[in-house]
Order: C-alpha cells, then sequence, then structure tokens
C-alpha cells in the first residue's frame, strides 16, 4: 500500500506519542507499504519549530537522517496538486492540510491522519 502521512501523524511517529494507534504504527512500519512524507509536512514543521510553537526530541537538522533511517519517502507538491487544491471545499482551513488532502487525491494515496476533518473530504484515509 502507498500512504501519505498527515503532519501530525509523523511528529507523532518521531515522538512515540501514545495517542497514535497501533494499527497506524504497524502500517507505517510494514516493509511492504510505501509511506510517503510530503515537503509540505517538513515546511510546517519547520515553521512551528522556527517559532517555537514545536519542540521535537530531534532536531529539524536530524530530521532527514530519521526519514532516510525509517524509509520514508519524501514527495514534492506540484501543479496538479495545486490544482486539485483550487477545487476542494473549504471544510478544513488548515493551508498544510489542504494541500495534503489535494497531494493525496491526485496522487491516489492513502493519507493517514487522526483529523475528522479529513473525512469530509473524496479521498482513501486510515484513521
Amino acid at each position: 500500500m502507498k500512504y501519505l502521512i498527515d503532519t501530525h501523524i509523523l511528529i507523532w511517529y518521531i515522538e512515540e506519542n501514545m495517542q497514535l494507534k497501533n494499527k497506524i504504527v504497524r502500517e507505517i512500519e510494514n516493509p511492504q507499504n510505501q509511506v510517503f512524507v510530503s515537503k509540505i509536512s517538513l515546511w510546517e514543521i519547520a515553521i512551528k519549530v522556527g517559532i517555537g510553537k514545536l519542540q521535537m526530541t530531534i532536531s529539524f537538522p536530524d530530521l532527514e537522517d530519521f526519514l532516510v533511517a525509517n524509509n520514508f519517502s519524501i514527495i514534492d507538491y506540484n501543479f496538479e496538486h495545486l490544482k486539485m487544491l483550487l477545487t476542494l471545499p473549504f471544510h478544513h482551513n488548515d493551508p498544510f492540510d489542504r494541500l495534503l488532502i489535494a497531494q493525496s487525491i491526485t496522487e491516489n494515496i492513502i493519507l493517514i491522519t487522526d483529523d475528522n476533518k479529513f473525512n469530509l473530504y473524496d479521498l482513501s484515509i486510515l484513521n
């Protein structure tokens, strides 16, 4: 399976947060799955770390090594994702989440999230 993980799921995974469901951890760690992290999530984390809104147990520079060591694939956003973004209804106002939703729909990748607002969109979700 192919999965795109939401930013907070990535943070919870890094931090080994107990709120992260075991079934999600199993899917992320299953070597038969391809798990994507969007550059949008990395941008969001960088912003939040930079303004002091987020602290993590690993430094931002070490995040790249963490992603490589845990077999995450990085997905960039492109014009097709932005065109999809323009068609999305405003069930969700967070610009980072809206672009993740657009990427998931465009790439036909299951989105792993814990955000119930994502259920209002026509996409495949694991939560």
